[in-house]
């Protein structure tokens, strides 16, 4: 007996109501179709690198709800106010003008992996001959205990770029004096390891200014994190006394929330809090999981084309993907997906395929023009993408090497965006 593989993805579906039904644009007889699914760091670089490398040989439509992105990466400088939000807004209005990428914005509900059919909110199917997912992240039911997605208003989680990261900047702003920022700091493996602390260090730069007597609490399940010793090191130089992180001996990860209230219990310490900033533990974009290619919270990919293990004619890219060494991040969903539109050109017109390499850089700012970095390059194997060497920022380095960090994050942030969306 033949089992069909359709599924369909229920939440978001009361959002994608109020957009109109999308307007499907009939392939050109004997072209293979890609379709791609998010329209993020991963999903706009494969549609874009996919459409013009095969120079009108493939028809790609990428599917994407938002008519703006915002980037999640360089969000917290908008938080910290080095950034204004427009700097971080996006649009896929020249990936379909230059492009010729059919940019559909509906949510896609449903995989039919035998049909090879997308399914969208807005009732129209999607065909394909190779399909792309890049939904990025969703958060793991019952995580943090008193908190669910009903409670993101009051609880930002600020984790997805756009209308959460207006809402948690405005909170900060508008703590009283004295107050308490609380951040539920999420377990690995998790979108942008350095991320929350980036975060930490923006409101930090915000309050130091404006409300100096104000307190930051970093409720935090893991022993370790992403630059910590850099992090600390800034932490003391230019917030002395304002940040207090609680680890998982201390009951960082013994947490519950209460959003009425605004408070939070810490290991049975009570706190009454002014923002509460929940990141919980991630897992896989929903649509990986409702199409069975996940095992556990993450969608196991090969190295080499970032297919699948489990349908070769998907790939799966960025933050959704168990893959190996990379972290979660906009640099490395970028990377993969230029080794996977590659592939699938390769597998779809027969042009020439090379041997999948990899980078990631993740740059973090902990006060004015004090940039500090870590990344590394990859390899594919046939277990994982394996690193291969690697760096990290020093304590102790001097401001002029600082502010040329950051310099050079701002000039990577122009060169990955222009990467992605034309």
């Amino acid at each position: 007996m033949k089992l069909n593989r359709r599924v369909f993805v229920g939440t978001g579906m009361a959002a994608a109501t109020t957009l109109s039904a999308p307007m499907i644009h009939a392939a050109s007889h004997g072209k293979p179709k890609v379709v791609v699914v998010g329209g993020g760091a991963g999903g706009a670089t494969a549609a874009r690198y996919i459409a013009k490398d095969s120079q009108g040989e493939i028809d790609v439509t990428l599917v994407e709800p938002s008519r703006s992105y915002y980037t999640c990466f360089f969000s917290n400088l908008y938080i910290g106010g080095f950034r204004e939000l427009d700097s971080i807004e996006h649009s896929y209005g020249t990936l379909a003008s230059d492009y010729g990428i059919n940019v559909v914005h509906d949510w896609a509900t449903g995989v039919d992996r035998d049909a090879k059919t997308v399914s969208l909110a807005g009732g129209a199917s999607v065909p394909y001959d190779r399909l792309v997912l890049s939904p990025g992240i969703d958060f793991v039911e019952g995580a943090v205990a008193g908190w669910d997605l009903s409670a993101q208003n009051a609880m930002p989680h600020a984790y997805k770029g756009g209308s959460q990261t207006e809402l948690l900047k405005a909170q900060v702003e508008a703590m009283p004096e004295g107050g308490t920022y609380v951040m539920v700091a999420p377990p690995n493996p998790y979108r942008c390891p350095p991320g929350p602390y980036e975060r930490i260090s923006m409101v930090a730069h915000v309050l130091k200014a404006s409300n100096p007597t104000a307190k930051i609490i970093i409720a935090d399940p893991k022993e370790n994190f992403s630059k910590q010793g850099l992090f600390e090191e800034g932490w003391q130089k230019y917030y002395p006394g304002m940040i207090t992180r609680i680890g998982p001996d201390f009951g960082g990860g013994n947490v519950t929330v209460d959003p009425a209230a605004m408070s939070v219990d810490i290991d049975g310490e009570l706190i009454q809090a002014d923002v509460v900033n929940v990141i919980p533990a991630q897992k896989a974009g929903m649509i990986c999981d409702a199409a069975g290619l996940t095992d556990g919270n993450w969608a196991p990919v090969s190295g080499h084309t970032m297919q699948s293990r489990m349908d070769e004619n998907i790939h799966i890219l960025g933050d959704s993907t168990n893959q190996g060494d990379m972290p979660k991040s906009g640099f490395s969903a970028n990377s993969q997906a230029k080794v996977a539109a590659m592939a699938v050109r390769g597998a779809l017109t027969g042009s020439r395929v090379f041997p999948a390499k990899f980078s990631n850089t993740c740059w973090s700012l902990i006060d004015t023009d004090d940039g500090v970095k870590v990344g590394a390059t990859y390899e594919a194997t046939d277990e994982k993408i394996a690193k291969v060497d690697g760096f990290v920022s020093q304590t102790g380095e001097d401001a002029a090497l600082r502010q040329a960090t950051y310099e050079e994050s701002i000039g990577w942030y122009e060169g990955i965006t222009s990467d992605m969306f034309g």
